[in-house]
């Protein structure tokens, strides 16, 4: 889930608009590939990257898969928040691509649709691909897609910071060594804790590491666990230890706030690494309530093979998307993306050429799928249900409890 300034990820409950069918009239799916072997011919190819043209290594990478493939690929980037609404037309129209990078929480709603095939019918192979990951693309058992990579969340800091207030970051294990930690910065005269309270689906996905590190289950919202997780927010506006901004902040706001220097943390995610590492902050996994690392949400997307008049074109685009997901590509090519890698074997190899994602690994491994438990399209109710909830607490419109007991009416009755 990347920011503005780069590529905004799992941001958003899916919106479903019209869409012009003239826009998707040069990128149309369904190729020209030979009806009677499924390969040669061109295979078209639709991702969340416009900002990546012909020139660049993701495209590259593309080009070469597909090529190992015998075929040739037609690539459209598109805006995330525009994609899901142009694959629903484009499925409805019988026109659809055949290859689907989508991001992970509109897999389900795609399935829903009837637009995407499983992987037991189209041949894709999800490997050792980690369950936790995989989860996004798992709708009734059956699995719809296999990952490009994950990002998620952690705690970034500032050690300037902390070793002026006589913080030492690995004493952070749990929520009240995290809270003593944010005490003593801000003693020293600098700014605890900064974060995206904003009420919208980034919010909540910044939230969903503290509602699922107290514990807190997505379909009890008022739960006691619950409950201490938005009081934990809560009180760390009203004590002063994170900044009103925070209700309105989104990542890029609030990470903006965090390369002033006067902050000791920042939640964010791990698109902000090579920034980080510029400016020496460093990064922690975020601690759940009672110790280990908090479950945070999975950000990036899948790749997916969307239904096809012609079953044969799956092979050909089964055979790319196993080579753009190949640990030597996913480590080596078309890391441009900035992903940790979605095997065991693959992150291994990132973390002997890089060792500084070993927080991130943790984080990763760590996370969960928000569509996951086989929540699929039921995830968006409870996430705007939550990020009101989170809204009218740190505004003081309502108590914690309160404001969870009427969320949590609000998405049973939905």
């Amino acid at each position: 889930m990347s920011t503005n300034n780069t590529r905004t990820r799992a941001l958003g409950a899916v919106a479903i608009g019209a869409v012009a069918v003239g826009i998707l009239a040069g990128c149309a799916g369904g190729g020209t590939g030979d009806s009677s072997s499924g390969t040669g011919g061109a295979y078209t190819f639709w991702d969340p990257y416009p900002q990546y043209d012909a020139s660049s290594d993701w495209a590259k990478v593309i080009d070469t898969c597909a090529a190992d493939a015998g075929v040739t690929v037609e690539r459209t980037g598109f805006d995330t928040s525009d994609l899901t609404s142009k694959a629903l037309l484009a499925g409805q129209q019988g026109d659809s691509p055949d290859i689907l990078l989508i991001d992970n929480p509109a897999v389900s709603t795609l399935v829903e649709a009837g637009i995407l095939t499983a992987t037991d019918e189209n041949g894709l192979q999800v490997g050792d691909v980690a369950e936790n990951i995989l989860g996004a693309s798992v709708v009734d058992g059956k699995t719809y897609g296999v990952p490009i990579g994950a990002n998620t969340l952690a705690l970034y800091y500032n050690p300037q910071v902390l070793t002026a207030a006589g913080v030492d970051p690995t004493s952070i294990t749990d929520w009240t060594t995290l809270n003593a930690a944010i005490e003593k910065v801000v003693a020293s005269g600098k700014k605890g804790i900064t974060f995206s309270g904003i009420g919208t689906e980034e919010g909540s996905f910044q939230f969903l590491p503290w509602f699922w590190g107290s514990g807190a289950d997505l379909t009890k919202l008022d739960s006691a666990q619950a409950v201490s997780a938005v009081q934990l927010w809560t009180d760390w506006v009203k004590k002063g230890w994170a900044p009103n901004s925070v209700i309105n902040n989104t990542q890029t706001t609030s990470w903006q706030e965090f390369e002033t220097g006067d902050f000791g943390f920042a939640e964010n995610g791990t698109w902000q690494k090579a920034g980080a590492a510029k400016a020496g902050y460093e990064v922690i996994p975020i601690p759940g309530a009672t110790g280990g690392a908090a479950p945070a949400p999975t950000g990036g997307e899948f790749l997916t093979l969307p239904v096809q008049k012609d079953s044969a074109r799956y092979a050909a685009s089964a055979k790319i998307v196993e080579c753009l997901t190949s640990t030597a590509n996913v480590v080596k090519t078309d890391n441009t993306l900035n992903y940790v890698a979605a095997t065991p074997e693959a992150q291994k190899e990132q973390l002997a050429g890089d060792a500084s994602l070993q927080p991130w690994v943790t984080a990763v491994n760590a996370a969960k799928a928000r569509t996951g438990d086989n929540l699929g399209t039921k995830y968006p109710v409870i996430s705007e249900q939550l990020w009101t909830a989170v809204q009218n607490s740190l505004t003081g419109a309502q108590s914690p409890q309160d404001a969870l007991k009427a969320a949590q009416q609000a998405a049973s009755s939905k």
